[in-house]
């Protein structure tokens, strides 16, 4: 069990943590042994090679799936299910087509059976903060994707969670959208003090983004490394220094995790000769494996 001082200094806690899905003749392990703590505040990032668990272990801090072994808490307390206090954005917006900007961001707060007045007070609030409070009565089909992805972010931040889990949220955009709204995620990160878990295949996203980084092995996935990042000035950018030789240092930890799975999906006995993979490929690990 997690010890209450050790619980009461941290905003998450993982410990030991293990899982495994059921299968025909065997269980499949996707995690095991991971050991981690995030700050309350903190901006933290999983990358790693497909299939090492990082999604997984997001369900897993959200409450949707548990744990085959080991212990979440979240502010000292046990995650044993969904809770107010969490929130998973997705790839995919999910926004109520039927209803309008507005009215998707005031739905949290109804379920929470907030006064009229304070939720739309609070629901107009979160759309400028997302600077898309002139959309307010549009209807999603209406919207760019990335668009619908910031209304997606404004009804999760509405409901003031402690916790926002972010399963590579940015994924399907393009890439100069993608630019755009990991700026806009930074300044929204900073004006709310929300804590954030964002899982990535974009190590350079990662390094722009996260307080630290959580390098995973390949599946089963194991923690790697913690990259602290805490220290890189803000604003970032990919042409700073820091974050060039930042992403270099990451590419270097998961180099052997990508030849593994590279291996393992087709079976050969090929070894990865030093500089195969072009740098640029640090930059989205998630093309092609």
């Amino acid at each position: 069990m997690i010890q209450t001082a050790q619980r009461e200094r941290t905003g998450i806690a993982i410990r030991g943590v293990g899982h495994a899905y059921p299968g025909r003749d065997r269980t499949l392990p996707v995690l095991e042994e991971i050991d981690l703590e995030f700050a309350q505040g903190s901006f933290t990032c999983f990358v790693g090679p497909s299939g090492c668990g990082k999604s997984t272990l997001c369900r897993m801090i959200a409450g949707l799936e548990g744990p085959s072994s080991g212990e979440i808490a979240i502010d000292g307390k046990p995650v044993d299910g969904p809770g107010a206090n969490r929130v998973l954005m997705f790839q995919d917006a999910g926004l109520f087509p039927w209803l309008s900007v507005l009215e998707n961001v005031l739905f949290g707060l109804r379920m929470q059976r907030q006064p009229k007045d304070v939720a739309l007070a609070h629901a107009t609030n979160c759309l400028r903060l997302v600077q898309l409070s002139r959309f307010a009565g549009c209807r999603p089909h209406e919207l760019s994707g990335g668009m619908r992805q910031r209304v997606a972010l404004a009804r999760a931040l509405a409901v003031r969670p402690r916790v926002l889990l972010m399963d590579e949220p940015f994924g399907a955009l393009d890439a100069q959208t993608r630019e755009i709204l990991l700026v806009e995620l930074e300044r929204i990160w900073q004006a709310t003090g929300t804590t954030i878990v964002y899982v990535t295949h974009n190590v350079s996203e990662a390094v722009l983004l996260g307080t630290q980084a959580v390098v995973f092995t390949a599946r089963p996935g194991r923690v790697r490394k913690v990259v602290p990042l805490a220290d890189l000035p803000r604003p970032r950018a990919a042409s700073d220094a820091g974050v060039i030789w930042m992403t270099e240092v990451m590419h270097a930890e998961l180099r052997d995790e990508i030849e593994r799975v590279e291996r393992e999906e087709f079976d050969l006995g090929w070894h990865l000769e030093t500089g195969a993979v072009p740098r640029r490929a640090a930059y989205d690990l998630g093309d092609g494996i």
